[in-house]
């Protein structure tokens, strides 16, 4: 999930700054190259991470919640001193995401600008810096909420698929079922869109830690064959 949130975020970005209502070569370009900067620091990361120059990871596993947080668990002895021990209990979960944060920003800076200036040479840069202020942040919430990321991914992919699936119908122009159902088939952008929040809301599904069926993939494209049938329902007009 956190390797996979940077490559929303970068795709978002990129999309949201170029102002464009279909996909063209530069644009696709730079999307493919935050995938490519994406995968090669997932790859170097765990290549980072012991046992190292493997593409495996020694984990000291995950039990419950407080593993995340030791900080709040160092000794008293006695009840006088506080002994500060702090060890990472879920080694390496918790270290290998900053390194792969750090990756992502490297190859970003190596490669991104020149794509830029040659493709999109006017907005294209504004998507780095929204990298630039929003990794940080990553880190942060990774930090400070890792130990609930780790137990509740599966229903916060489900749940930004889904808002965002919403998100996106709405800001059609013209919102009626024929249109919004005609351009989610014929504009590559828009059935591209489709089909990421599609992904997610089955990775979202699989990854739910309880015995459900694989026919419960089936059910992904509900949510916006239901908006769509829907629209004219909630249509602006239909409430004055």
């Amino acid at each position: 999930f956190m390797t996979f949130l940077p490559l929303i975020i970068h795709w978002f970005c990129i999309d949201f700054n170029a102002h464009l209502t279909k996909f063209t070569k530069g644009e696709l370009i730079l999307h493919a190259s935050a995938c490519i900067e994406v995968f090669l620091s997932a790859f170097l990361t765990i290549l980072f991470t012991d046992p190292i120059w493997e593409l495996r990871i020694n984990s000291c596993g995950v039990r419950k919640l407080s593993d995340w947080y030791t900080l709040f668990h160092n000794p008293t002895p006695n009840y006088e001193t506080t002994l500060y021990c702090t060890q990472e209990a879920v080694y390496p979960l918790q270290t290998m995401i900053f390194v792969f944060y750090l990756f992502c920003v490297t190859f970003m800076m190596i490669i991104r600008p020149g794509l830029n200036v040659k493709f999109l040479p006017y907005r294209g840069k504004l998507a780095v810096y929204y990298a630039l202020y929003i990794f940080p942040i990553l880190a942060l919430l990774h930090a400070v909420a890792g130990g609930l990321i780790y137990y509740s991914f599966p229903y916060l992919s489900i749940m930004i698929s889904l808002v965002s699936n919403a998100l996106h119908f709405s800001l059609k122009l013209d919102p009626t079922m024929k249109s919004l159902l005609e351009t989610s088939i014929t504009q590559m952008r828009n059935a591209t869109i489709i089909l990421g929040h599609w992904v997610l809301l089955a990775y979202g599904i699989v990854s739910i830690p309880y015995d459900i069926s694989y026919f419960s993939l089936l059910l992904v494209p509900v949510p916006a064959l239901f908006y769509i049938f829907t629209a004219k329902y909630t249509h602006p007009d239909n409430f004055k």
